[in-house]
């Protein structure tokens, strides 16, 4: 097995870990969770410009990295939405799930053409900024909760109550987007006429 392939292995087996420090009570339990998430974020980046660079694309690493980003990313907002700590509406979250069974639905038509549908540029702006969003939400719950950091009331409701929803529908629209990009250009694979 090539490095991209155990680096996008990692990430997958990361995942549990993730889970495991957002719901057991444990000192620095959003540091954990925080430091676990950002290094399997860390894959994602690496994985793929390995396998590029080196020629080491494999049908098995177009399987599992998009798959293995989806799921990380999916586990995230869960527990966000089922925290009362984060102030998350189930509505982001069945939305970019539905995208995510559109594309890979896409894909999966795609693939039995021949075809490969590679990410493109809206697909990686939307993970890097939805990461990027969970990053940020856990480092807030880390310095809010491990760390026991008083920052003023107004602040804290600011950060709860505006900008943390900011982020995640900023991530949701870019969500929606591209899977618009996806429709648009795969669409003849779905021609009801077909």
């Amino acid at each position: 097995m090539n490095l991209p392939n155990k680096l996008t292995l990692l990430r997958v087996f990361l995942i549990p870990f993730f889970l495991l420090f957002m719901y057991i009570d444990v000192p620095c339990k959003y540091l954990i969770a925080l430091v676990v998430f950002s290094a399997a974020s860390v894959t994602d980046a690496l994985d793929g410009k390995i396998a590029r660079k080196r020629g080491l694309v494999t049908n098995f690493g177009k399987f599992l990295d998009p798959l293995a980003d989806k799921v990380l990313v999916i586990a995230a907002l869960t527990v966000f939405v089922e925290m009362d700590e984060v102030r998350m509406s189930a509505i982001p979250l069945i939305i970019i799930t539905a995208r995510e069974f559109m594309v890979s639905g896409l894909r999966l038509l795609a693939a039995g053409g021949g075809v490969v549908v590679a990410a493109g540029i809206w697909g990686k702006l939307k993970t890097a900024f939805t990461m990027v969003t969970i990053i940020a939400i856990l480092f807030w719950l880390s310095l809010i909760y491990d760390f026991s950091i008083d920052f003023p009331c107004s602040f804290v409701d600011a950060v709860n109550d505006i900008a943390i929803p900011v982020l995640i529908w900023i991530s949701t629209a870019l969500t929606v987007i591209s899977g618009a990009v996806y429709l648009k250009g795969y669409w003849h694979l779905i021609d009801s006429d077909k």
